[in-house]
Parts: C-alpha cells; structure tokens; sequence
C-alpha cells in the first residue's frame, strides 16, 4: 500500500475516534449529564454552608460534563493562596501566591512584604507535585510571573519592575535577583486594579494588562514599546493561534472582550461579539456574597445573573482533551464558583462567543469557597485550574463599613476561611495526558520539530527559548520550515500540524531578527489562511520603513477566499504613506463596506495617525506646560484605571443591555462643580444613587498620594474644559476630612 495512501486512512480512523469521543460533550437540552448526576434547575443549593472542605471532598462538589474528570495537582500546606501558575520548559511549576490577601475583613496587613513564589515538581510522573520549594520569598503580592530560559520574570503589586530570578546552584531556592525593567512610579490605584499578564505573544513582545507597555527580551536585555490604543483588562490574559489577545474584567463585569484583532492595532469591541444571553452565568449555588447584591447581581433562585468576577481566563490550545475543546475559551468565575466554556466562531470576519452549554456551565461547584482565579493549558495536553479556595474574593475596599458585603461576609463566617489554595487538572477518562516535557536543555536545532506540537504549550515555548539561545546557525532551517507547504491535513488529528509550524517558523525568524522579504513574497499565497495572515503582519516591520515592493503582491490579497486575510491587509496597509496602498484600501472598502469588522479596519487605517494621545496633545495646544504634564499624567493614569467602568470617552462603558457600569464623566455636575466634591469622592469612594440610577460603588482611591489624585481629577475637569487640580487641594481636603467608609450624594449635597 502506498505511504499516502496508508497514512490516510490512519487519520480517518482517527477522526472517527475522535468524533465517538466528542460525541459525549454536548447536550441540547436543559440539562447537562455530570458524571454520575443529573443537574437540575430545581436542585440549585440556594444556601449552602461556607464550612471548609479538604481536597477530596471539595472535589465531590464539583460538576463536570460526562467523560470529565478533575484531578488534584497540588493543595495546602504545599500552596497558600495561589493566584497564577507558570511552567519552564522541563514542567517546573511556578506558583504566585498572595498570603496577605485579606487575611481579615478590613484586610490588616494586606501590603506587607510577606507574600511568596513557590516552585513545585512532579518527580515520578504521576501527574500530582510531591517536591516543593520556596522559590522566591518575602514580596509584595505577586502578581505576574513568566519563565524565560532557566530565569523566572516576576512583577509585585503597586511595582511596573519586572526582577529576574535564577536558581545558580539548583538547591530549589533564587539565588540570584537582577532587576531588567525599571520605571520610578508607584503603581497607583486599588490592589484589583493592578496589572496582570506577562504573555510571551505569537508577535515575540510580552504583553500585561492595563499597562500600555510592552516588552521584547533580547540578547542586549529588554526593549520596551508603548501602545496608545490596548484594551485595559483585568486580572488574566491568553492568546489564540494566531496571536489574538483575549481581556476580561470584574470591575466592568465583562466577561472577554479586545480579541478581535492584534492589540498592535487598536482596541475594536464590536456589538454582537457575545451571543444572545451569553453574559448570563448558570451557578449551582447561591451567591449571597456579591458586590449589590440581590437587587442588581441575583436571579430569583439566589444565584448570578450576569458574570462579575471573572478572572484568569484561557484559550485552550492542548491535546489531551477530546478534539473539539480546542481553541475553546475558558473563563473562570470565582464569584459565581464556576468555569464558562466558550465556543469562538468566526462569522464573517467577526469573532462571536458562545456557550458550549444550553443554561450550564462546563465546571460548576456547590462549595463556598471554591474559587478559581485562573485557567491554563499545561505541558501534558491537560487544563489546569487553579483554585484560591478562601471565603472572601472581593478586595477589602468594598467590604468597609456600610458596605452590602460585610454583613454578608460576617454572617457566613467567610472571612475566617483563608490559608488554604488548591491547584487541579482536567483530564477526559478516555484520554492519557503526556508526561513531563525536557525543553531547557535542547539545543536550537533539537527545539525546532515542537514548534509544529499538536499543543500549543509546546509550540510557544519552543518559540521562546529557540529565540533566547540566539542561534542564528537555526536560521536556515527555519526558512526551510516555513517553505514547505505541506498543508496535508492540517488540525489536531496527525502528529503535527503543518500550518502552525510554518506560522511558528515565521514568527521564530522575526524573533531572531530576521524579515525575509522574498519569503514573506511566497507565504502571502501559501495554501494555509493562517500562514497567509502572518505573513501580511510580518510585512508591517518593512512597510514601516517605506517599501514599497510588497504592496503589488499585498495587493493580491484584497480579493482573498478568506475575508481574515482580507481584514488583516486592511489591518496591515495603515503602515504605508504610499497612494498603492490608499487605492488598496479604498478597493477593499468598495468590496465590504457593509461588513462591520472590515469596514472599521479600513476606516482606521485610512486615518494613518489619528491616536486618542494625540487628539488630546492637540486639544492642549493653549494649556501652560505647568499644566500639560499633571492633564497627561493623569490622562495615563485613566487609560489604566478608570477607564474599565467610566470608558475611554468618559462617557460610561456600556453593559452588553446597553445599561452603564458607571455613570458619564463628561458634563457630570460633580466633576464641573466644587473641587472639593470631586476630591472626597476619590478619597473616601461614593455609594448611592447617582442621578436617579444605582450603579453600585465607586472605590476609595486614598491609599494613592496626592500628586496622583490632582493628576486624574485634573484630567477628567480637562476633559470638561475646567481647570486643574492642585496636589496641595487634595492634602487640604485629606486633612479635613474625617469622614469614615462612603460618601453618599446627599451626604455631599450638604
């Protein structure tokens, strides 16, 4: 039999297994099979007890759909309060812990420097870590960790310095710190609203949230870039195939949001990006510790009505999970003590999510305290969840006196449950996970055949490291890669796919520096849309820099089968001043001007340069320059902060009902008015109805200086034509005032 045709017939056979597999994952009616148990609406525990429970029998509580299972990796005492998980290239686990996270209701403590990284290992294989050490110890809330080579990159709460740690003498323990990023400001704001992240990207930059900066590591050390036009999310940060982002935030109660297109390009959220009831979550159990509680947070039977504390979500890009999971989008809800599964479908050129479920959840648990703040793709192929296991998940600002959760919290004795954190894995009863993975000590050439990995861990990690050994003898092969056009069965069900690799490859040699004119020529019609659309972004770097050669065969693309490769080049074309590339534009806009997603693409790039920074640099052009730095720092300080409930135009970001999370800054009698008003709403926070409408509480800012407080009210009183805050006006009111928790409106009005 001829080898084609051999190897053919193994790979139906395979998708024939596969889809017998898949065939147990959904159900279409209202109710999902979960192992053993049937759940029912009418079996909802509306009041279940916040008493703690050990590992196992916290994993009884847990539903799954049927061929799930969970597995526990690792629990106390081994982890205390974990908040984000990270491997090297040989599957050390990394664990960043907060062990002064509101260790009480008024959190005490909560900014000593007594917060730990603890590095974990499975040495016999069996899936569960029995090896632990104190990596790093003594910071301040760890919140970003990322692993280089045999380096570890860490980020601490209130901190922009990224440190590098490294253990010289493999004791298990850093002995070596070197700081590689500096920058002299406090991270100002509340502990939620601190950036997270660190994701080494397809593009080879690392990217955070909030902070529009991103970082590139080299051999000469790290090369910082700033965007002006990023989403600004909350706590988590993945990436799909193709190097498109996915944000959420609890503040702004916004599920996912900022994947439709590379964040180097702007931030586009479309209308329609959720489906219809998508940001309605399915407990099965009641909430009674939610910020507003059960007028504006609860269904009828006690349990969420819209997602609010999601965290730590994940694209799944492993192997070791029924075939259909892949690329799937995995949000935690650590409010709602649940984990959405969502399905991506590209529907003409937009990115659409929605449920995998019909009204249930993928992992759902009738445990109190069980809450999980992060998911992710691990070197085995399985999904990894990693759970705080605690009482209370809302930072204390919103639990100080007058607050709707404290009684709550009080009553169900949840600030007593801390100290604890468990980390599991999903695994499917039908299907192995790999074991450990041995990258770190490979050399460039042996790294090369993972970059066309049926998982997605092993393929941006081999990208990663082959791009630190800045090996340049690797770089014709990876030419050579990236050539072969074998598009034979690309996906998950042969032993490699083809068309990553080839994606990898380019993105590797862009890494090492290397942007091959003729090469992304042939790859702008290879027979893989994805290749395609790499290879259009790696043309960005040489339209920069005017050539003007590529824009005939980009030109080519503008009538592409594939309207993503379409989208991309109008993406790609703002790069280019020369008339080629307006007539390619204007050639795409007569094609798909009623296309929303395209259409938007188009309309910007024709802009060339039209950033918000500048508009409101253009719109100072008279202020003094005493006042011009305190309106732009606090400009800075909003695009990270205040912008995730009040929008980027002050004017509220909008629910997916169309409702506001916040109310508009623009023209608000708060803003223009009294200084002092705007000044005590800052400082102390404000609950209460504003103009006729709840919108739930707006935080204490006092634990920033002054300096920082004038420099955000000076911007928003900027923004409405007023005049500048002084930082000696807010050290007046600070002094003055002695009011305790939050202000009301009638309370102000007095």
């Amino acid at each position: 039999m001829k080898p084609f045709i051999l190897r053919l017939k193994l790979k139906i056979m395979k998708i024939i297994l596969a889809t017998l597999l898949v065939g147990v994952v959904f159900v279409s009616c209202k109710e999902i099979v979960y192992k053993d148990k049937i759940y029912e609406k009418s079996e909802i525990l509306r009041e279940a007890p916040s008493d703690f429970l050990s590992p196992e029998e916290s994993m009884e509580t847990f539903y799954l759909p049927e061929g799930y299972k969970v597995e526990l990796v690792a629990s106390e005492p081994m982890i205390n309060e974990p908040v984000a998980i990270t491997w090297d290239g040989d599957g050390i686990m990394y664990v960043a812990q907060m062990e002064t996270y509101v260790q009480n209701i008024d959190g005490d403590g909560t900014d000593e420097p007594l917060s730990r990284i603890m590095r974990l290992e499975d040495t016999d294989g069996d899936g569960k870590m029995d090896k632990s050490t104190v990596f790093v110890d003594k910071l301040m809330l760890p919140r970003m960790i990322m692993t280089l080579d045999d380096r570890l990159i860490v980020n601490e709460t209130y901190s922009y310095d990224l440190w590098s740690y490294r253990d010289t003498d493999n004791d298990g323990v850093a002995d070596e710190k070197i700081r590689i990023y500096h920058n002299k400001k406090r991270r100002g704001g509340n502990l939620e609203h601190q950036q997270s992240g660190l994701l080494w990207n397809l593009d080879n930059w690392v990217y955070t949230t909030y902070n529009p900066a991103r970082f590139r590591f080299t051999k000469d050390g790290v090369k910082v870039d700033t965007l002006d036009n990023m989403p600004s999310g909350q706590w988590g940060l993945t990436q799909d195939d193709l190097g498109h982002m996915y944000y959420s935030t609890a503040g702004g109660e916004n599920p996912a949001y900022g994947f439709q297109q590379p964040v180097n390009y702007g931030y586009v959220n479309p209308k329609g990006r959720l489906s219809e009831g998508f940001i309605e979550p399915w407990p099965i159990v009641g909430t009674p510790d939610v910020q507003g509680g059960a007028k504006h947070r609860l269904k009828e039977n006690g349990t969420l009505n819209h997602f609010t504390g999601v965290a730590g979500q994940e694209i799944y890009r492993g192997h070791r999970l029924p075939p259909d999971t892949y690329g799937d989008l995995f949000i935690p809800e650590p409010v709602g003590r649940l984990i959405r599964r969502a399905k991506v479908k590209n529907e003409n050129g937009k990115k659409v999510l929605y449920n995998a479920y019909n009204e249930a959840e993928f992992m759902a648990s009738t445990d109190l305290n069980f809450r999980p703040v992060q998911a992710k793709t691990g070197p085995d192929g399985s999904l990894y969840i990693v759970d705080m296991y605690r009482g209370i998940i809302q930072e204390s600002n919103w639990l100080r006196e007058g607050s709707f959760l404290r009684p709550v919290v009080l009553r169900k004795g949840l600030d007593k449950n801390i100290g604890k954190g468990r980390i599991y894995r999903i695994v499917h009863e039908q299907i192995e996970p790999d074991g450990k993975p041995s990258l770190l000590n490979k050399s460039a050439s042996e790294l090369l055949e993972y970059l066309g990995h049926r998982n997605g861990w092993y393929r941006s990690t081999a990208q990663k490291l082959i791009i630190l050994k800045n090996d340049a003898t690797v770089i014709p092969a990876l030419k050579e890669i990236a050539s072969n056009n074998e598009s034979f069965w690309t996906g998950m069900f042969g032993d490699k796919d083809y068309a990553l690799q080839r994606v990898h490859a380019l993105w590797t040699l862009e890494g090492l520096g290397v942007i091959d004119e003729q090469l992304l020529i042939e790859k702008l019609s290879d027979k893989d849309a994805g290749v395609r659309i790499s290879a259009i972004r790696l043309s960005d770097a040489l339209l920069k820099k005017g050539n003007v050669t590529l824009l005939t065969h980009l030109d080519k693309l503008k009538d592409d089968v594939d309207i993503n490769v379409v989208n991309q080049l109008a993406l790609s074309l703002r790069y280019s001043d020369d008339t080629k590339a307006t007539e390619t534009l204007n050639a795409i806009y007569e094609s798909y001007n009623e296309n929303e997603i395209v259409a938007k693409s188009v309309a910007e790039s024709l802009k060339k340069d039209d950033s918000e920074l500048k508009k409101l640099k253009e719109r100072m052009a008279k202020v003094p320059s005493k006042f011009k730095k305190r309106i732009l720092d606090g400009y800075d300080t909003y695009k990270q902060l205040c912008v995730t409930c009040h929008g980027p135009d002050l004017m509220g970001t909008k629910n997916e009902d169309g409702s506001l999370i916040a109310p508009p800054l623009i023209g608000s009698a708060r803003v223009k008015g009294d200084k002092d008003v705007l000044i005590k709403i800052l400082l102390n926070g404000l609950t209460g109805p504003i103009d006729g409408k709840d919108y739930g509480i707006m935080m204490s800012l006092s634990n920033n200086s002054d300096h920082w407080i004038a420099d955000v009210a000076s911007y928003i009183r900027g923004m409405n034509d007023e005049s500048t805050v002084y930082h000696k006006e807010v050290r007046d009111v600070r002094r003055e005032n002695d009011k305790e928790g939050y202000w009301t409106l009638k309370e102000l009005e007095k």
